[in-house]
């Protein structure tokens, strides 16, 4: 019988690692500056209706697809646009850290931002997923760094050097 056991936990071990590799893969290559739909819908066929995720700086666990799926679309969106209509260049890396629990999986992520200016911030974090068949369950987010200066407006490349005609002093 514990053959049997042990043969089920390195096969759902195996299950999780192949899971992890195609999400992460997904986030790696999808293009912030081109659509933020794309990791809306990679968050949805990865995630549980009932995950849980947490952070080192977060007080409570946030609940629930509904709840993290808004909160990822208010980090999204800007991030886009940012990307899309003022230059910025945004790039993601990751790297699996080996680990012995099945089912439970880390990684190094590194997100890199470069404003038209040449000026970068560079965020870095790790990342602990638990799995449950095809779906994580629980995702906590812990040892956040940040590197460089936050990017203000004038790394931004909106071309925006005069007011817009028309748009001064209240006028329409």
């Amino acid at each position: 019988m514990s053959d049997q056991h042990s043969f089920l936990s390195v096969d759902s071990y195996s299950r999780s690692q192949a899971a992890e590799h195609m999400l992460n893969t997904a986030i790696t290559q999808a293009k912030i500056s081109e659509s933020f739909e794309e990791y809306l819908e990679i968050f949805d066929k990865f995630y549980a209706d009932d995950v849980q995720i947490s952070s080192e700086t977060q007080h409570e666990p946030i609940r629930g697809k509904a709840r993290v799926g808004s909160l990822l679309l208010n980090f999204l969106v800007p991030l886009h646009v940012m990307a899309e209509v003022g230059g910025l260049a945004i790039s993601i890396k990751e790297t699996t850290i080996s680990g012995d629990a099945a089912n439970e999986i880390h990684s190094a992520w590194t997100l890199n931002i470069i404003g038209v200016s040449g000026k970068t911030c560079t965020l870095n974090w790790r990342t602990l997923r638990k799995w449950n068949g095809s779906h994580v369950v629980y995702e906590h987010h812990y040892d956040q760094q940040r590197t460089g200066e936050a990017l203000t407006f004038d790394d931004l490349g909106f071309g925006m050097t005069e007011p817009v005609a028309g748009l001064q002093g209240g006028q329409a």
